[in-house]
């Protein structure tokens, strides 16, 4: 499998490059894939621009594909695979049983209809592949700070407007517990070997109000194409004391926001 070594600052190495909201997220989850051993070759679903692999992995994933045409060019740019393809997740150009294992970092909470995505991954995976992915859960919209202020003033109507609000703006069709994930992933053929929860309702409000500190980053993004402009620890020298105490908690959160599953393909 692809791997990174343990000494690896993945804090830094995402902060340098994306909002601190989502750096952090991703340097939690880039820490989880160096206990994980993913059996080549790799599929990438939803790789975007790469930029998380080449973080994570010291050497390149055998297949990333993703729908949309900048990322994907980005992606081939990074060297973070050893091929590339604009694709949607139910229709993969690759014959059937073409990978041992699949990964799927953020992406499936995107897709309004799972399950022909997820009849897709059993099919390009061999049997007995693995399917590793990550999502927000049922916990996501509940521990959501500023909608738990409206709820505890009596204003529980602009709570669920806020929670609404904050669900579109995140793109999430899908944040669903463990039961309804593993019924889902049944239904297409996989069992849940291992989940956890990550991300604790105080981490999650550190992504929440980055999404409002981080305008400015946003701003200097459409203007020069980058999220910072000067990348050096000293600039992040308060951004990292805030994330830090985040990338710092336990992995496993029983109020987390997210869910990490380990998934195996099943036949018979």
């Amino acid at each position: 499998m692809p791997s990174s070594s343990q000494s690896k600052d993945f804090l830094w190495l995402q902060l340098r490059d994306l909002p601190y909201f989502r750096a952090v997220l991703r340097a939690v989850e880039s820490r989880f894939y160096q206990d994980i051993e993913l059996p080549r070759p790799i599929l990438d679903l939803g790789c975007g621009d790469g930029h998380f692999v080449t973080i994570t992995f010291d050497a390149p994933i055998d297949f990333g594909i993703d729908p949309w045409t900048g990322p994907v060019r980005q992606a081939e740019k990074r060297g973070g695979y050893r091929s590339v393809v604009q694709g949607t997740g139910d229709e993969i150009p690759v014959p059937d049983g073409s990978y041992a294992a699949v990964m799927s970092n953020s992406v499936l909470e995107h897709i309004p209809d799972l399950d022909p995505v997820l009849a897709e991954v059993k099919r390009v995976l061999k049997p007995g592949g693995l399917f590793v992915f990550c999502v927000p859960n049922h916990n996501f919209l509940s521990n959501l700070s500023v909608s738990n202020f409206f709820d505890r003033i009596g204003l529980r109507f602009l709570g669920n407007a806020y929670r609404a609000f904050f669900n579109r703006i995140s793109r999430h069709y899908h944040c669903d517990s463990p039961e309804v994930w593993e019924e889902r992933l049944n239904r297409a053929g996989f069992r849940i070997e291992r989940w956890w929860h990550y991300f604790s309702p105080q981490s999650l409000h550190v992504l929440e109000w980055g999404h409002y500190f981080g305008l400015p980053s946003l701003v200097l993004h459409f203007l020069t194409r980058r999220w910072n402009v000067v990348r050096q620890p000293w600039n992040f020298a308060l951004t990292r004391a805030i994330c830090q105490p985040v990338y710092d908690e336990p992995d496993s959160q029983p109020k987390g926001s997210y869910t990490f599953y380990i998934t195996r393909r099943i036949d018979g």
